[in-house]
């Protein structure tokens, strides 16, 4: 008689916690980083306040987020970038062409944004992260031949632009996280996170919309052009 892997009946209930398209709408809205009430993540997720406080409860329950109150509201975020790089991975796996086609010119305008730049969770991906990523292999800065790693001249570069690397627990230097609309990797971990913030911090881009989408500004397309040398046309 086979003895059943006991791993097998956590594996399960795990991956129930993603099958679910409110829970997954949650997971998806809750890449930007940032935490959300209840309140927003149903109405985001177009449900009743009770149907979400009832995910949300067996999302925590299941380690993806993490909770605090304040006064009447309820935040969660994301537990950690584990979690944010499995649900980023999880999406990447959508064969293209089977996304819901936009209902109006709203969500195709957020759609195109969306592609265009945004945030994954705490790096920057789109075009504008591929853009980036591609700029900083080009350049010797970033090697990806076995796996993502910064070069001497990149660990150098990011000091001399004014970034800095803060290594925290075992989070990688440079991950490779596969995007979900250029089917191509661009950079994550702690690099991918520091060029992020300072991006957002210095003004290069800024957050539009109530989702991920972010905007290179004329200052961000100029710095980008002088470290990288990034044409202005790939961010547009």
């Amino acid at each position: 008689m086979t003895t059943r892997d006991p791993r097998a009946t956590a594996l399960a209930r795990f991956a129930a916690l993603f099958a679910d398209e409110t829970r997954a709408a949650c997971l998806l809205a809750l890449l930007d980083g940032r935490a959300w009430t209840a309140g927003e993540l149903a109405r985001h997720a177009g449900v009743a306040a009770s149907t979400l406080s009832e995910h949300l409860g067996r999302l925590v329950a299941g380690g993806l987020l993490t909770e605090e109150r304040q006064g009447r509201h309820r935040y969660v975020r994301l537990a950690d970038a584990r979690i944010a790089q499995l649900v980023e991975d999880l999406a990447s796996q959508i064969p293209s062409g089977t996304a819901v086609r936009p209902r109006n010119l709203r969500e195709s305008s957020a759609g195109s944004a969306m592609a265009r730049g945004r945030t994954c969770y705490d790096h920057l991906a789109g075009r504008l992260g591929i853009a980036v990523t591609e700029a900083l292999t080009a350049r010797g800065l970033l090697e990806q031949e076995t796996g993502f790693a910064l070069t001497g001249a990149g660990l150098a570069w990011f000091a001399s632009a004014g970034i800095g690397l803060e290594r925290r627990g075992r989070r990688p230097l440079a991950r490779a996280c596969l995007d979900w609309t250029e089917r191509r990797p661009h950079l994550a971990g702690v690099a991918g996170a520091a060029l992020c913030r300072h991006a957002l911090d210095t003004g290069w881009c800024v957050r539009i919309g109530s989702e991920r989408a972010v905007k290179v500004t004329a200052a961000g397309e100029r710095a980008l052009w002088d470290l990288l040398g990034v044409e202005a046309v790939a961010l547009r």
